[in-house]
């Protein structure tokens, strides 16, 4: 039997905002993306990381927790205990504003979102503590079994944000001694006087888990698989860091070595692992991490794989170094913690991007781990004019992609590059176009199609398009290397309740799915 061949999209939730939420894509808008998606017989949908971030952070990758799913995509319109405590008539003034602000946004205003469902999610609270959870009802022993069951991550979880509230929002390593060390008492006596706070993120997490899973269930039963997006790190500021300290080093920040693309390589400033520690402890909280990615979705892009095999430190003094230090050990690493995460039973992509040494592909390919295809990436470099790939020799263990949300969209691609790159391009196509006699076409709807079509021919078993490709729009999600309000905030022109009825989105569904149906794509 020859391996299925998939077809998805990747966008971020928070572009996936409906009339009836708060100016943010909620998990509750996830059943009528994969309403759409069903019709267009694309079966997977690629998210950004989900993990709760701080205030003020707007980037998905900036997250406290990794493990987390960040109230902010909690949906307020299916939380009994919000309406049971008024709904939105019984919020302030301000809080009205706020959510009115977010919805009339061209882009997702985090500052209002964040303050209004932080609001409305605390009143919801104090409503399920007086009604059930002091009552101790059927819901409150369901809550109580949520936090039992995630208890190895939950706990510090909302110990650290209480504790963190407390003292001003300052990071931990700047919090009396006792508590930065985890010292048993102070941190019992954290949990006492700050029990209700605590138990306030834990509630956060349950109503957020509920939606989420039910959100999935719907997409699985239509065919759409949910796939996640795993941090190869988590911050040093987070309860994973603060929870596992000697697991990490604070003093050496992660990044990558020059390189053709950077003659200074790069400083995320993300704390660098201890691998010698880690596996000498049989790479345990990696296992956790893993069992809740797999409670969680049905797939996982694997973030920066290279560094699961060696991590680039570069310390406060001294020079950078790479961990572990040698290849065999490198490789060692590498395949155990792939070969972990490939035993949970999640459909894998690794993010093999940029400079690879062979031994991580040759390890993935081993593996039968599918590694990364960004179309206008895929060019015999070392032959004359660096001609493209054509689609349908891509390897079947890969996943073709047109971008990512690091990229630029095909349409903004295709207005900024040379024609002769136009050209060498539309040499895959076999279009008329790439001959040099023939002019280059303007960006038109045929051009988007025949693009997407060439997608839909790679070899690759899986293809993941951005959903601005789909469409032919030009707007980015990120912009490496800059911050500002153009990253993180872009959402769709209209509501996702149009994707039903809106002509244009059921042309492309019916686009898709008669590429689906001329290639073998996406059977669910």
């Amino acid at each position: 039997m020859s391996p299925a061949r998939h077809a998805g999209i990747n966008v971020p939730l928070f572009s996936l905002r409906a009339d009836a939420g708060w100016g943010i894509g909620e998990l509750p808008d996830l059943a009528i993306v994969s309403r759409w998606m069903a019709d267009a017989r694309l079966d997977g949908l690629m998210l950004l990381p989900l993990g709760t971030m701080p205030p003020g952070q707007t980037s998905p990758y900036s997250a406290v927790s990794t493990l987390a799913i960040d109230p902010i995509y909690i949906g307020l319109r299916d939380v009994v205990d919000f309406h049971a405590a008024g709904g939105e008539a019984a919020l302030s003034p301000a809080a009205r504003e706020a959510i009115a602000r977010a919805r009339s946004a061209t882009c997702i205003d985090y500052d209002a979102v964040r303050t209004a469902k932080d609001g409305a999610l605390r009143r919801a609270f104090a409503h399920f503590v007086a009604d059930e959870w002091q009552r101790q009802t059927t819901r409150a022993a369901d809550l109580a079994a949520y936090i039992a069951r995630e208890r190895w991550w939950i706990d510090d979880y909302g110990l650290f944000l209480a504790v963190r509230e407390a003292h001003a929002g300052v990071a931990w390593s700047a919090w009396p001694a006792p508590l930065a060390a985890r010292d048993p008492q102070a941190m019992a006596e954290a949990r006492r006087d700050l029990a209700a706070d605590v138990l306030f993120h834990q509630y956060a997490q349950w109503l957020a888990e509920g939606q989420w899973q039910a959100a999935r269930a719907g997409a699985y039963a239509r065919g759409v698989r949910l796939f996640g997006d795993l941090p190869f790190v988590a911050g040093s500021d987070s309860p994973e860091v603060w929870a596992n300290a000697g697991d990490f080093r604070l003093d050496v920040s992660t990044g990558v070595p020059p390189d053709a693309f950077s003659a200074t390589g790069q400083d995320w400033g993300l704390p660098t692992y201890r691998w010698d520690v880690i596996a000498a402890g049989g790479y345990a909280w990696h296992r956790q991490r893993t069992r809740r990615m797999a409670a969680l979705f049905d797939g996982l892009r694997v973030d920066h794989v290279i560094g699961l095999f060696r991590t680039y430190g570069r310390p406060l003094v001294g020079d950078p170094f790479f961990t572990p230090a040698d290849e065999p050990a490198q490789i060692a690493q590498g395949r155990a913690l792939m070969t972990m995460l490939a035993e949970s039973g999640l459909a894998l992509i690794a993010e093999d991007l940029g400079v690879t040494p062979d031994f991580v592909r040759a390890s993935l390919a081993d593996l039968g781990i599918p590694g990364c295809k960004v179309m206008r990436w895929e060019r015999d470099w070392h032959a004359p004019g660096a001609p493209f790939f054509p689609p349908e020799s891509y390897a079947p263990l890969s996943a073709a992609m047109t971008g990512t949300h690091d990229t630029d969209p095909l349409r903004a691609w295709w207005e900024t590059t040379s024609d002769d790159e136009q050209r060498a391009y539309l040499r895959i196509l076999d279009a008329p176009a790439s001959r040099d006699e023939e002019p280059v076409p303007a960006w038109s709807a045929a051009l988007r199609d025949s693009l997407l079509r060439a997608a839909y021919r790679t070899g690759s078993q899986e293809l993941f398009l951005p959903l601005q490709d789909v469409f032919g729009w030009p707007d980015r999600i990120n912009v490496p290397g800059t911050v500002g309000p153009h990253n993180w905030t872009w959402c769709l022109p209209w509501a996702i309740e149009a994707l039903a009825d809106r002509p244009d989105a059921r042309e492309r569904a019916a686009y898709l799915r008669s590429l689906a149906a001329d290639t073998g794509r996406g059977a669910g």
